[in-house]
């Protein structure tokens, strides 16, 4: 396996041509490294509309203030990385205190090790037999590579233990409790969660290692509801220990935490007792890193415990304005291939024209087709054919898929790195 730092280097060695939209075109040949180290003006330099930007320092900011949260709590913090699917955002994670990375699927897994993730939390039942017999090869060939996964069924169990073959070093599974009735994946009672333990046990190729869930599915979600469930998260995991069923474990792994109630989790994981191993409290929060100004700007924990501090959001798409065909209405030249929409349209927020910029007043966002934003326009909006109207947006998880380099800007416009994924 290339290591880390070597395939990071290569990304900085692509060369930039018509697969980045909204790079500048007088880039085309030049290496993304070569375009970074112009640090040309996201205005000035040359950049087309539309153009997603990440603040770099909103960016820091957010990695800093999860890594001191967690720290602060007692959590071990593996983020979801199917948020950004960024390895160079995934090693800043890592760097800023992160056990390891969270993904969901084995591709995003591949994309991890290719780029030398040495701790992944697939959150996830994984039953592909090609994908198990792939984990088994990394396993074997990384004595450093830590892989934990999901069981949700005894079913899933055995196809896992067939695919793997009795592959000399084990998987490491947790028990994924539902987080309800109606929830989503997961086994939904205790005696449910005992027999898919049993079949684990008689397995050749798996390894208990903890239990896990994800609270954000709690039907009716509230601080009462959501704190009841991770309650009978911490119940099952000790009495898995009173049965043995961690026996020679150098640790226990309870993870749950999404990015709507991680303050619960640290409240609820702070009072697990002492059990035969040390436990690994994992939160697996992944929005953070850029946040957002819609769904998790209103669901972050932050809004309930502000003495934590508070997130940034990160992103701004920036559009142009190619018509105004009347004084109530005008289209910007970004649309669904370009910005989230699954949650919340985007927000208009500010307005640039002739290098001054000020607050996008009298502009709202109605619609969106593939590649046109629908303003609505008041009297106060002075808004012109040519002015670029910058977004926020809303769910970092479908911001990011939408676009291959993403360019880093600092507060003045200066861009000084380009964020490479890989969905």
């Amino acid at each position: 396996m290339v290591s880390g730092t070597d395939a990071l280097v290569r990304l900085t060695e692509e060369r930039v041509d018509h697969r980045f939209k909204g790079l500048p075109p007088d880039a085309e040949g030049l290496t993304v490294g070569e375009l970074a180290a112009q640090r040309r003006n996201l205005f000035t330099g040359g950049f087309t509309t539309p153009v997603l930007a990440l603040s770099a320092e909103r960016l820091e900011h957010n990695l800093r203030l999860m890594e001191t949260y967690a720290a602060r709590h007692g959590l071990a913090f593996a983020p979801h990385g199917k948020t950004s699917m960024a390895p160079q955002l995934f090693h800043r994670q890592v760097e800023h205190g992160a056990w390891g990375i969270t993904l969901a699927v084995p591709h995003q897994v591949r994309v991890a090790r290719a780029f030398g993730i040495q701790r992944v939390f697939l959150a996830n039942e994984l039953v592909d037999a090609a994908a198990l017999r792939w984990i088994a090869d990394e396993l074997n060939s990384d004595p450093a590579f830590r892989f934990v996964c999901y069981v949700d069924s005894v079913r899933g169990v055995e196809l896992m233990d067939a695919a793997l073959g009795g592959a000399s070093r084990p998987v490491d599974v947790v028990v994924e409790l539902a987080a309800g009735e109606d929830a989503r994946t997961g086994v939904r009672t205790e005696a449910e969660c005992a027999a898919v333990a049993d079949a684990v046990a008689g397995a050749r190729s798996l390894r208990l290692v903890g239990v896990a869930g994800y609270e954000g599915e709690v039907p009716r979600a509230d601080p009462e509801r959501v704190h009841a469930w991770l309650r009978r998260l911490v119940s099952l995991a000790v009495d898995f220990d009173h049965a043995g069923r961690f026996a020679g474990l150098d640790e226990i792994v309870v993870s749950a935490g999404g990015s709507a109630w991680f303050d619960a989790v640290a409240d609820v994981f702070a009072g697990i007792p002492e059990l035969s191993a040390p436990v690994l409290k994992l939160l697996r929060s992944g929005a953070y890193v850029s946040h957002d100004d819609g769904h998790y700007h209103k669901l972050t924990p932050f809004n309930r415990v502000p003495e934590e501090g508070a997130l940034e959001p990160a992103f701004r798409l920036w559009t142009q304005v190619v018509s105004r065909p009347s004084a109530g209405q005008a289209f910007t030249n970004a649309g669904k291939r370009d910005a989230a929409y699954d949650l919340d349209l985007p927000f208009a927020q500010v307005v640039r024209r002739d290098g001054g910029e000020r607050p996008a007043t009298g502009i709202t966002v109605t619609g969106l087709s593939d590649q046109h934003a629908w303003l609505r326009t008041t009297g106060e909006a002075s808004l012109e054919v040519g002015d670029w109207v910058g977004f926020g947006l809303s769910h970092p998880c479908t911001s990011f898929d939408k676009w291959v380099l993403i360019p880093v800007a600092e507060a003045d416009g200066t861009v000084v790195d380009y964020v490479r994924t890989f969905f």
